[in-house]
């Protein structure tokens, strides 16, 4: 009976993790479309930060952790949000395409942290 109660808790988490993850998105995304002035961005902070929270919690569950692991996935997202980073810099216009460059350029230099120590992880084995 044990198993079977785990079993369930251990959906009922996944299933509330997703859940806030993907709220989060929604109101970091959408709050422009509805609110306006001092209470978007208050949303806009909140939801980016439910977002970030749920997304580290996820990050760590052995099946995400282990696809974002592999080189093939990383290299895509070195490649992919390098290359976003830069055309958001010369798209988008004062702040919003240093802040917007930034990001994408953090994301892409940690999976060429993570592509460097795999190469050295199989360098030394």
């Amino acid at each position: 009976m044990s198993t079977f109660l785990t079993t369930v808790k251990s959906f009922v988490a996944d299933l509330l993790l997703w859940s806030f993850f993907t709220v989060g998105l929604g109101a970091a995304l959408g709050a422009g479309a509805d609110l306006d002035g001092t209470r978007k961005d208050v949303v806009t902070i909140a939801g980016s930060a439910l977002a970030l929270v749920t997304g580290m919690r996820l990050a760590k569950k052995p099946r995400i952790k282990g696809f974002l692991s592999r080189p093939g996935t990383l290299w895509f997202l070195f490649l992919f949000n390098g290359g976003a980073a830069v055309a958001m810099y010369f798209a988008l216009d004062g702040v919003k395409a240093v802040a917007a460059a930034a990001a994408m350029g953090l994301v892409s230099l940690g999976a060429a942290g993570g592509i460097v120590a795999n190469y050295r992880d199989a360098a030394h084995a």
